[in-house]
């Protein structure tokens, strides 16, 4: 929620709009600018609301899409921002438009807690996914079929979606964020100038740092660490890719085998995967490295960042909820016939072409047991 107090903490958007007693945020807008604001964040949750929609109708209808393990955690990634984008960010719009909070202090406390539990189980599933590609590209297939089975699937699954309880509604509806300063969230809940209720949900030093080390610092080196691996992974199969083409030289006059070509298609694919899912990793570190760095050093400075400064890095994360759907349809082949077919009623020029047919584009190959469809 945006409200007109100072907030820190996990909040992942709720109450961060001031950092003064006397510091509204709705002062500051005029009609015209409360319209085109509106108009804005209406366009960032229908991007959301849309984006992660298309995505789940493409992998529930797509046979080959269903078939890809990595797509498990796509599904369930976009099923939580999909509920970031109803239950959390139009609160929030209202809120920050009106500079006022309507819905009584319980839902306060709810809606904040579905903010810190949504978005973090957001996190959690690119953290998934960076290490279900990293034992698929830099492990044996022997490897990757040992450790991504559908039990230890399932169990990674569960994980992104209970962990978070434990940093969300656990410890906010016990108020154990509030410990230490409850004086000062009770002077911003209530503003007397202007009559206005605000849903606060500022953090104490120890629910700060732990809540930001879980949320995002853990997640975020494993991803480093993950994508690293499979950076120079990558960069010695190009190698070999080079020296693949260096080899079958048109002076031999020979074609190139079966078991060449596999090869020479899958590291290629393997490359492409890598960086589409380093793309994805870039995203994520723009839209939320700004708050997580901001909620931690805040409650050392006093709660004395700007209210503006919380509001844009807010909201910059909350951008990420649907930004994950249009990079996979720019940037995943697979994905993007998926989508055509949807937005264009099962238009036939966009299905996959027969086995039997004339021409039969390479559109998928098996890496260690997933199958991969990047281009």
């Amino acid at each position: 929620m945006i409200g007109g107090t100072d907030v820190s903490g996990c909040s992942h958007g709720d109450d961060i709009d001031g950092n003064g007693l006397d510091d509204n945020s709705g002062e500051g807008f005029t009609y015209a600018e409360k319209i085109g604001l509106l108009i804005f964040l209406s366009a960032v949750i229908l991007m959301a609301i849309l984006g992660n929609l298309l995505v789940m109708v493409a992998v529930c209808r797509d046979r080959q899409l269903r078939k890809i393990k990595t797509n498990y955690f796509i599904v369930s990634l976009a099923f939580a921002d999909l509920l970031v984008s109803v239950l959390v960010m139009p609160f929030g719009a209202i809120e920050l438009v009106q500079d006022v909070w309507i819905y009584g202090e319980m839902f306060c406390l709810v809606r904040t807690s579905l903010d810190v539990l949504l978005t973090t189980a957001s996190i959690f599933h690119l953290c998934c996914i960076s290490l279900d590609r990293y034992y698929a590209i830099c492990c044996q297939p022997l490897v990757y079929r040992n450790k991504m089975t559908p039990l230890r699937i399932t169990l990674m699954l569960g994980g992104c979606w209970v962990i978070p309880m434990f940093i969300s509604f656990l410890p906010i509806m016990q108020r154990w964020n509030n410990i230490g300063i409850i004086d000062l969230i009770e002077k911003r809940q209530f503003d007397q100038d202007s009559n206005s209720t605000y849903c606060i949900f500022m953090v104490n030093k120890p629910y700060a740092i732990t809540c930001s080390v879980v949320a995002f610092y853990i997640p975020f080196i494993l991803m480093v660490l993950a994508y690293y691996r499979i950076y120079i992974t990558a960069k010695e199969h190009a190698r070999q890719i080079r020296l693949l083409q260096r080899a079958g030289t048109p002076a031999e006059g020979r074609r190139e085998t079966p078991d060449q070509h596999s090869t020479h298609h899958r590291m290629k694919t393997e490359t492409k995967a890598a960086k589409t899912l380093c793309i994805i990793m870039g995203c994520f570190c723009l839209c939320w490295a700004p708050f997580f760095v901001t909620n931690i050093i805040d409650p050392f400075v006093g709660y004395s960042v700007p209210a503006q400064l919380w509001t844009t890095f807010l909201w910059l994360g909350y951008i990420n909820s649907g930004l994950n759907p249009f990079l996979y349809a720019f940037l995943n082949k697979a994905f993007r016939r998926a989508f055509l077919i949807i937005l264009c009623c099962d238009e036939e020029r966009y299905r996959r072409p027969s086995i039997l047919g004339q021409t039969v584009p390479c559109s998928t190959t098996t890496v260690n047991g997933s199958t991969h469809v990047l281009r």
